[in-house]
């Protein structure tokens, strides 16, 4: 069965349709991001140590694609402002959005595509608020960068690790992966768990500096 898999992976990693894959995987996880964009990038990436597919070409495609599908994704938050305002989650996703873009610009765009379910959640509320389509480009453009990057890279570092035992690789580069998630939705945690005491009293002192008694 393993053997069967990755002769069926070798096949469609090693033909030329690989690259219009890729795109239309990493456009499409932009606004549908139930589509494993990363899992293929991360498998191509594995391969590309052998040879083929190339990893420049699939840094590129993978890249392209991500930025098309986040554009995408852009207009739909454009043409929705009134969707996502309603609703309490959906309220708090765009309040917490619109909060990270004022206090750190397009930057939290390239930081969104490293958080899980972030990418999307971003991109729309930047369409929503009406974030100027250039800075928008501009920093998509360095998020779909260095995500292709990654990714690739991963793979491509784990099949060179694997070289004969390709399946090894792909183990290797999805558990890097997931270690990096995993490591960035703690240290996320950690930090609103700091912050919020802070929340909760910034309003007591000012109470307190004001020579109103403290409640509680």
């Amino acid at each position: 069965m393993s053997h069967a898999l990755l002769d069926l992976l070798n096949d469609v990693m090693t033909s030329p349709w690989v690259y219009l894959a890729l795109f239309a995987l990493a456009a499409i996880d932009g606004f549908f991001p139930a589509v494993p964009s990363e899992t293929a990038v991360i498998t191509a990436g594995v391969f590309a140590a052998t040879g083929r597919p190339n990893l420049a070409l699939v840094i590129l495609v993978s890249a392209l694609g991500a930025f098309a599908g986040d554009h995408v994704s852009y207009l739909i938050g454009r043409s929705s402002i009134g969707r996502l305002r309603r609703g309490r989650r959906a309220g708090a996703a765009f309040a917490w959005a619109s909060k990270a873009l004022a206090e750190r610009g397009g930057m939290v765009l390239v930081i969104a595509r490293y958080i899980p379910g972030g990418r999307t959640a971003v991109t729309l509320t930047m369409g929503a608020v009406r974030h100027p389509l250039r800075s928008f480009s501009f920093f998509d453009g360095l998020a779909a960068g260095s995500w292709a990057v990654y990714s690739a890279l991963i793979g491509y570092f784990g099949g060179m690790a694997f070289e004969n035992d390709p399946v090894k690789g792909l183990l290797l580069g999805f558990g890097v992966a997931m270690a990096i998630a995993v490591t960035t939705e703690v240290v996320r945690h950690l930090r609103r768990r700091r912050s919020a005491p802070l929340r909760e009293d910034g309003p007591r002192e000012a109470l307190a500096e004001a020579g109103a008694p403290r409640q509680g």
